[in-house]
């Protein structure tokens, strides 16, 4: 973990910072200060400062070289802890060193060198000490200029490269970013091991459940025992090939009015390789699962866990708008609460218990389904901040930058609400600034990201796969899962029927990457799972055309002589002209031809 504790002369700021190493064993000071004998106030101060540190701690010098500073933070181990006071002394040291006071821009090299070693420092916990100089007048002298510019621009770099940053004023301590990370806003006292940036997220809790229409019980990890184990290389099986191409050719030879179902053809392919015959049936059983995770932070930026808790309300009671389409298309529904998540700017969403139970959940979920006769799922969710969370995964995975990932930000009473937007904006390129040097493995983007539902979601794509059942998906929820379970399993997105991307961006782009072609463009915005259950009856009616819709009449057959009925009328026709009486009488010259 990496923090910048900034302060003005006198503030307290380095008081701080050593408080915050306190309980490491063993702590590796790095001096930035240039002694001088020339000075006996600043000789003062070094000596104050050496008197102030434990005899455990290990000091390193930088003196007259404060390139050495980037060399040790590249160079610190993972058991280690950092602390660095401060980067004022060093800034001047690398003025000093050039020679040059005149150009602030002289030290950007060094300055970007040192924020790239901060963000790469592999040590358990990195505490920066810096002068927040930007407060005061502007000096008067063209070297103060020079170094209130350069440490301007020096804090920035650091603090954007850091996980935390804390401004000391008249000994309090105000964390502008990553106050959770130590446990409060306040200094920690405690051992090592609660430096870490990993949060245990609530454990799950079990599911709420909402049945109708004949839908069946859930599963939960609470009721079903073990817990299931998830990592990368599934194997899971794939929707018939040579089937779906079936379909689609039987279209062919069907008695059809027209050119044939044009843009619907896609349906048919998809159903006949996932049903596993060439004349797929209409799904009768279909069942949505509402996924409810609430996230605080930035993430939730204009919305609340009181509002998710009021649309769930209106699934349960029937009079949400998916409630509406479901009864409408004949659907069960479930609505499942997802283990809540922090605010995934400032640590992880869930630990890792709480990813393999969600992952647990959403498998035994949609093996209930199949074994129930459920033919195809439709993924809805309802969670605050969901969206957010599922822009912050798709920009992690494809590199997008989240500002071109989210759609605009709509509050409960109507309105577009852009600063709740600019929030989110500014929520997810924390989150991945935060997450930068990670690996990108499944399980940890689950983890570090993805929250309750999205790993819900993911264990019901990975099941509803491994039990050769379909999905409908249509918003970001289950459009970051299925990024998510591709990872797991790369059979998973071929189990995926997109009707449309609803003009959201996040979807558009997952889509694209999933190679999962929207069937329309409908643009339509009335929650997650709407557009499905909106498109299921024109689904089900493109498959009832293709499985009732007679055969064309076949062609006559060949006669016995192996002419075809073309040729045989033909040859009678010569017979006929060959037996008339006129084919014998002579030719008789007409009187023009003398």
């Amino acid at each position: 973990m990496r923090l910048l504790v900034l302060g003005g002369i006198r503030s307290g700021k380095s008081e701080v910072a050593e408080a915050l190493v306190a309980g490491a064993a063993v702590v590796r000071y790095v001096a930035t200060a240039r002694s001088s004998t020339s000075d006996d106030g600043w000789a003062a101060r070094i000596a104050a400062h050496r008197a102030r540190r434990p005899d455990s701690w290990l000091t390193e010098e930088l003196g007259d070289s404060p390139g050495r500073l980037a060399e040790l933070l590249t160079a610190a181990k993972p058991e280690e802890t950092l602390l660095v006071d401060d980067l004022g002394g060093w800034l001047s040291a690398v003025y000093d060193t050039a020679g040059d006071w005149s150009d602030p821009a002289a030290a950007d090299g060094q300055t970007a060198a040192l924020a790239d070693a901060v963000r790469s420092c592999a040590a358990e916990l990195l505490v920066l000490v810096g002068p927040e100089v930007g407060l005061g007048v502007l000096p008067a002298t063209e070297a103060g200029r020079t170094f209130a510019d350069a440490s301007g621009l020096l804090n920035q770099r650091v603090a954007a490269a850091c996980d935390g940053v804390a401004l000391v004023v008249a000994g309090e301590v105000n964390w502008l970013r990553g106050g959770e990370l130590v446990g409060h806003a306040g200094v920690r006292d405690t051992a090592p091991a609660a430096t870490t940036a990993r949060v245990a997220a609530p454990a799950p809790a079990e599911p709420f459940v909402f049945e109708a229409a004949g839908a069946g019980s859930v599963l939960s990890t609470a009721d079903g025992g073990e817990t299931l184990s998830f990592s990368p290389g599934m194997e899971l099986p794939l929707p018939d090939e040579s089937t779906a191409q079936e379909a689609v050719d039987r279209l062919l030879t069907l008695r059809l009015n027209g050119a044939g179902l044009g843009g619907l053809i896609p349906v048919v392919r998809f159903a006949g390789g996932v049903q596993g015959r060439p004349d797929p049936r209409p799904f009768q059983q279909p069942r949505v699962l509402v996924l409810r995770g609430d996230r605080s932070g930035g993430f939730a930026a204009g919305d609340s866990a009181q509002a998710a808790d009021r649309r769930l309300d209106e699934v349960v009671e029937g009079t949400a708008t998916i409630a509406m389409l479901a009864a409408t298309a004949g659907a069960s529904v479930q609505a499942i609460d997802c283990p809540d998540a922090g605010s995934a700017e400032l640590h992880d969403a869930l630990d890792d218990a709480g990813v393999d139970a969600a992952l647990t959940l959403g498998w035994r979920l949609a093996d209930a389904a199949a074994n129930e006769g459920v033919d195809v799922l439709v993924l809805a969710s309802c969670g605050a901040g969901a969206d957010a969370a599922a822009a912050a995964v798709v920009a992690v995975l494809t590199g997008a930058e989240p500002a071109a990932l989210l759609g605009r930000v709509v509050d409960a009473s109507g309105f577009v609400d852009d600063a709740a937007w600019i929030r989110r904006v500014g929520a997810i390129r924390d989150a991945r600034h935060r997450v930068r040097n990670r690996t990108r493995e499944p399980h940890v983007m689950l983890s570090m990201l993805g929250g309750g539902d999205i790993a819900v979601a993911t264990g019901v794509v990975l099941g509803a796969a491994s039990r050769r059942l379909p999905i409908m998906i249509d918003g970001p929820v289950a459009i970051a899962a299925a990024l998510v379970a591709r990872d797991y399993g790369a059979q998973t997105r071929h189990w995926l029927l997109m009707p449309d991307h609803g003009d959201n961006p996040t979807v558009k782009l997952a889509a694209d990457v999933l190679g999962a072609a929207p069937l329309l463009q409908l643009r339509l915005g009335l929650g997650e799972g709407a557009t499905a259950l909106t498109t299921l009856p024109l689904v089900n009616t493109a498959l009832t055309i293709a499985a009732a819709t007679p055969p064309r009449e076949a062609p006559p057959a060949e006669a016995e002589d192996g002419l075809s009925e073309q040729e045989r009328i033909e040859s009678e026709i010569q017979r006929v002209v060959a037996d008339s009486p006129t084919a014998e009488m002579p030719y008789v010259k007409p009187p023009w031809e003398d």
